[in-house]
């Protein structure tokens, strides 16, 4: 997100193994994509069961919350002298 405004938030959950990225999930695009053979099979798999439903949950249960917290504890302060 780039303002205090959360509507265009957005959650990337990215998986790398030995500095190449296989899958990531993208809130804005809404489900897991594979970039690799293996992630290709996991995107498959997890896009069909209770992992994207999850996933897809997270943005609003914990992205958010977190972000109002971190405007609240620190970018709201910023040019205060303490």
């Amino acid at each position: 997100y780039s303002s205090k405004d959360l509507h265009g938030a957005e959650l990337i959950d990215s998986y790398v193994f030995n500095k190449a990225e296989y899958i990531r999930f993208n809130s804005t695009v809404g489900k897991y994509v594979g970039y690799t053979e293996h992630g290709v099979k996991n995107a498959e798999t997890w896009n069909k069961g209770s992992e994207l439903a999850q996933e897809l949950g997270e943005l609003e249960r914990v992205c958010k919350p977190s972000a109002d917290i971190d405007y609240s504890a620190i970018l709201d302060k910023t040019g205060e002298q303490g």
